[in-house]
């Protein structure tokens, strides 16, 4: 059940956490570095799951860290749609389908290139609701099979960002030791490599 949406209230939050980066889920690891971590949604690496035991393991790597980040809070919930009109058709077509309280929040313009063709629309869709665990399971399975991506889940003052991705999770911690505490709990699902990508 979604609560009360305030875009310009999500604007505000953002600019003020976040105030040299736009809501773009994959700018905000060069962004916060100290805060940053990354998990992987399956052992050994994997990147997509192909049973329903390996999606019952995605699902839960994602809630079990949403849990820690966001136990007792409301979050708020955004996807993201492509076009290459401000008000052209969107893709993924399915975002509405698995994000129906999504209300519309803001569109980034990417306009840079001379060639008004080229130019295309980040539009961001938004709802705040309490966390439980199992609430974005529909969104976290698109995300596994890279149907949606730029998915951002956050807390109502902005302070914790988790953006699942197919593959696993990039997590903004409120502080540089809640990220070495996760990523301690967690060490088994950390990346191999040793950038931690």
């Amino acid at each position: 059940m979604s609560s009360d949406f305030d875009g310009d209230r999500l604007s505000a939050l953002w600019q003020q956490q976040f105030p040299r980066v736009p809501p773009v889920a994959n700018e905000l690891r060069a962004a916060c570095t100290d805060r940053w971590v990354r998990f992987h949604s399956l052992p050994g690496s994997k990147r997509y799951p192909e049973t329903e035991d390996e999606y019952a393991i995605v699902l839960h790597r994602y809630n079990t860290l949403l849990d820690e980040l966001f136990e007792g809070t409301d979050v708020y919930v955004v996807t993201v749609a492509w076009s290459w009109e401000p008000d052209g058709a969107e893709l993924p077509p399915r975002r509405p389908e698995v994000h129906p309280e999504g209300s519309r929040w803001t569109t980034l313009a990417h306009e840079d290139d001379p060639d008004p063709e080229l130019h295309s629309y980040t539009h961001l869709y938004a709802d705040r609701r309490p966390w439980r665990p199992g609430a974005v399971d529909e969104i976290l399975r698109e995300v596994a099979d890279d149907v949606l991506s730029g998915v951002i889940i956050t807390d109502s003052g902005i302070s914790r960002v988790h953006h699942p991705y197919d593959g696993g999770a990039d997590v903004i911690a409120a502080s540089p030791e809640e990220r070495n505490r996760l990523r301690d709990d967690h060490r088994a699902w950390l990346p191999r490599n040793p950038a931690g990508l």
